[in-house]
């Protein structure tokens, strides 16, 4: 058992003096007071150092042994000295007994008194004496530990400088993951390309552009070829027109019967075309409607094939049945005076106003472009209206009925001019005459009728 307070070396061990000391089974080590000092002082390093004490006796082969073969050593700091305890045979320590020996330093000069009241080796209270032990070889003094002055206080240690961290190593950059590609998208099929809608021409407002009168706010209605409008009128019939007798069989190319001889108006003519829905009763066509139109198929009919221009229009002048229109058409009409047309002025199979081209703006904003097929809207003998038709003060019309129209639009141009009704009698329009090279490209140019007279 370790006991920091009694330690004891069973060995001979060698004064200062260089003598040697040996009292029976004990031997005291002796240490200098320097030493013994510094254990007194250290504190918490009295352990330590004890232990190096007793790592220094033990090393040594000088351990003397007691009657049993058993060594105990042991250390005990005492104002400089040191105490030794000798050990029974059992192990037991006796602190009073023989055999003990007790040392002391004195002073500084080194000079060490040993006081001992076993020296006759017996150790017990006077019962036997021991044999002699033979004299074993001194150990050689360990050095002194070489400590400090015990009142100097210790330096306290000076901490480590910790080491300067180094800076820590940027990180790689992370590589970026790759994207997946997209897969590629199914093939979507071929949307079949829609008719072309037409491009909304831009309304004609500078009359000096074509060099003719803009006429505004005039109301007008829809016409169409093959209707029917009043039986019982010599122009109550769009079957024929002023200037073709069979309008509907040229525009449409179909002709199933023939307008009876008797019959006020067309009579004689080829019937069954229509620019509309027609219906039938055998042979003879007993019907023909209008239908809406729309841009989607250029405002096509959707029943009929025209073999003429579907934009077509009237005005109320007459130029080749009106006896009054006819006499002074080369005078009022603008592209009819001239030497040019002089021959023209008095052939009664020509007509200055057939197929000549208008331009119309409408309650859309649009403008579009037709071809004058027919005379109207007028009554009677009031189909020579000079002043509002190619006037230059903006006139309106003077028939007086329908609403007092001033001009009947196809069911193509309805379409195309935005009207608010398929055959009414409230939308007005502005309007001009314009030349040949001035007409645009668009739906009302994919056909364009150039036949003549035909009574």
């Amino acid at each position: 058992m370790f006991d920091p307070h009694n330690l004891r070396y069973t060995h001979a061990s060698e004064r200062p003096d260089g003598t040697t000391h040996s009292s029976g089974k004990t031997s005291t080590h002796w240490y200098s007071k320097r030493s013994i000092g510094t254990l007194l002082i250290a504190g918490s390093a009295a352990l330590s150092l004890a232990l190096l004490g007793c790592a220094s006796a033990s090393g040594s082969d000088s351990a003397s042994a007691n009657g049993d073969g058993y060594s105990n050593a042991g250390h005990h700091g005492h104002h400089g000295g040191w105490n030794h305890e000798d050990e029974d045979n059992n192990g037991a320590d006796d602190a009073s007994g023989g055999g003990a020996s007790e040392n002391s330093d004195e002073g500084s000069d080194g000079e060490v008194e040993n006081i001992g009241d076993g020296s006759d080796g017996d150790d017990s209270d006077g019962g036997g004496t021991a044999e002699p032990t033979a004299p074993t070889e001194p150990n050689k003094p360990t050095a002194p530990i070489d400590a400090a002055d015990p009142t100097v206080p210790i330096e306290p240690t000076i901490p480590v400088e910790p080491a300067t961290p180094t800076d820590p190593i940027e990180p790689a950059t992370p590589i970026e993951p790759t994207v997946p590609t997209e897969p590629a998208a199914p093939t979507v099929p071929t949307v079949p390309v829609a008719p072309t809608v037409p491009t909304v021409p831009v309304a004609a407002t500078d009359p000096v552009v074509s060099g003719y009168p803009v006429h505004t706010n005039i109301i007008a209605t829809t016409f169409w070829v093959g209707e029917i409008f009043d039986p019982n009128l010599p122009d109550g019939s769009q079957v024929c027109s002023t200037y073709d007798s069979q309008w509907a069989a040229h525009w449409s190319g179909v002709a199933t019967d023939t307008v009876p001889d008797d019959a006020d108006g067309c009579a004689g003519s080829p019937t069954g075309g229509c620019d509309g829905i027609a219906t039938f009763n055998g042979d003879t066509i007993s019907g023909c409607e209008t239908e809406g139109r729309t841009a989607a198929n250029d405002f096509f009919p959707s029943s009929a094939t025209p073999a003429e221009n579907p934009f077509y229009l009237d005005l109320p002048y007459d130029d080749l049945n009106d006896s009054t229109a006819f006499d002074e058409r080369c005078e009022v009409i603008p592209w009819a005076a001239g030497e040019a047309n002089a021959a023209l002025c008095d052939d009664g199979e020509h007509s200055f106003m057939k197929n000549r081209w208008v331009a119309i703006t409408g309650p859309n904003g649009a403008t579009c472009y037709g071809q004058i097929e027919d005379a109207g809207p007028s009554h009677d003998d009031l189909y020579h209206d000079k002043e509002y038709v190619f006037g230059s003060s903006d006139a309106q019309p003077v028939q007086g009925q329908f609403n007092n129209a001033g001009m009947d639009v196809s069911p193509a141009l309805n379409g195309c001019l935005g009207f608010s009704d398929l055959d009414g009698d409230g939308d007005t329009v502005s309007w001009q005459f314009v030349d040949d090279a001035q007409v645009p490209d668009g739906p009302w140019s994919r056909i364009i009728t150039n036949s003549g007279v035909n009574n």
